[in-house]
């Protein structure tokens, strides 16, 4: 007896689940199909019913993380630089650092900087332009509106969207390969509070921005 459209779909959600817990802690080099399926407690020959390679698989996950992110909700939320600095100040703390199930896209982008496999740099590429076109997108607005403190230039918003995104992919990689907490929290308050200044965040207001990072939201 076939299975069920419900049963696939429920079982093709487990598999992307785990994929994506993997892909975002290892890379996706370091994860296998086996591995995949193991934490799926399913058989590794019920993989090719729902996903034609482990690409294809990684594809998925890519879009899944990206559309269920924070940085999704850029172009989603209410047209503010409260709500955009909030995002900065408490996307890209400790306690989203040790998420498993619930990565955001730094995860995904800093995982494979300087991956090789010519699918998977087109696939970061992809996640790469789709972020800073979301980030472009909320600067452009906010800056027409005269809420930032720079002209609504396109090649001006385009470098703002650049360097966020360098500071904040950056400060997390370099902070996942650091032992020490303290030091941790350092670099990704430092980065964060570069960025809040560049959104004209009064310095005064800064310390009560950051203070929840490291603790969740």
């Amino acid at each position: 007896m076939p299975y069920s459209a419900a049963h696939k779909a429920r079982s093709r959600e487990r598999i992307l689940t785990s994929a994506t817990e993997l892909f975002c802690r290892y890379g996706f080099d370091k994860v296998s199909i086996g591995q995949i399926m193991k934490l799926a407690k399913m058989t590794h020959g019920a993989f090719y019913a729902h996903f034609e390679s482990k690409e294809a698989l990684y594809n998925a996950s890519i879009h899944e993380t990206l559309e269920g992110s924070r940085a999704a909700r850029l172009v989603k939320g209410p047209l503010s630089v409260k709500h955009l600095t909030a995002l900065v100040a408490n996307y890209w703390n400790l306690q989203e650092l040790a998420r498993k199930h619930e990565p955001g896209p730094e995860t995904v982008l800093f995982n494979e900087i300087g991956n090789e496999n010519a699918e998977i740099r087109t696939l970061f590429e992809a996640s790469y332009q789709r972020m800073r076109k979301m980030l472009e997108t909320r600067l452009i607005a906010l800056s027409r509106l005269k809420k930032l403190p720079f002209e609504p230039d396109r090649k001006v918003i385009a470098e703002k969207s650049r360097a966020i995104l360098a500071s904040l992919v950056g400060a997390v990689a370099i902070a996942k390969s650091l032992p020490e907490e303290e030091e941790r929290r350092n670099i990704l308050e430092a980065a964060q509070r570069q960025i809040l200044l560049m959104l004209g965040v009064k310095e005064s207001e800064l310390d009560g921005m950051l203070g929840a990072v490291g603790q969740g939201d």
